[in-house]
């Protein structure tokens, strides 16, 4: 049977990926994208809307269909605050699956992050425990929750740190005690995303670093 998938988050790293993938997935039959800006990908399954997300409820007709990837974030350099990164990577995602499940779409899927805990002392960490843990209540059929690490792959900006991250942390986590803190592609995350939609059979199931790259 053709599935829908829904896509926010295309125009990142994972996002990027996952598009290209799902268009090139048999039984998806459509994909949309809903971002803040147009993508440079085309396809003929593919539609892209355009929305200002600080009016989502307004597009909540938008989160129509089968399969909801939430592949969404942002940064703190990016956003300037942390207030404002907290809007993008909390509000607008719970925001979106509240939608989604109200629309009766069955299968939800957040890419979260290694470390991702309600009750941590870093902020990110922290905003990524509180979103794992209000979407896990919505009434979804499925809900897979991916915990990577840094993510590895070419970006539209530049970001010096998870530059020189990327080349240290390969090395350094080769050490046994440290392998939970190796880099993880985008395009890994992205199969690993495609994957456990199309065999995952539990209500809900959350995939660590270690068994995104098995």
């Amino acid at each position: 049977m053709s599935k829908k998938a829904i896509v926010i988050g295309a125009t990142g790293l994972v996002g990027n990926e996952l598009v290209t993938l799902l268009c090139q997935t048999n039984d998806i039959s459509e994909v949309v994208v809903i971002a803040r800006r147009e993508l440079t990908f085309c396809h003929a399954k593919l539609k892209c809307h355009i929305v200002d997300f600080e009016k989502l409820a307004e597009h909540s007709h938008l989160f129509k269909g089968d399969v909801l990837f939430s592949c969404l974030g942002t940064t703190k350099k990016k956003a300037k605050t942390v207030e404002a990164q907290r809007r993008v990577d909390l509000n607008y995602q719970y925001l979106i699956a509240e939608m989604a499940a109200n629309n009766t779409i069955q299968d939800y899927l957040l890419v979260s992050s290694s470390g991702a805990n309600s009750n941590s002392r870093s902020p990110y960490l922290k905003m990524k425990g509180e979103l794992e843990e209000k979407v896990k209540a919505l009434c979804f059929k499925r809900i897979s929750i991916l915990q990577p690490s840094l993510l590895l792959g070419k970006r539209q900006e530049f970001r010096i740190m998870e530059t020189l991250a990327s080349v240290i942390l390969p090395i350094i986590c080769k050490l046994p005690w440290l392998k939970r803190y190796r880099p993880i592609s985008g395009q890994q995350v992205a199969h690993k995303l495609l994957d456990v939609y199309q065999n995952q059979t539990e209500h809900q199931a959350v995939y660590a670093l270690e068994e995104l790259f098995s």
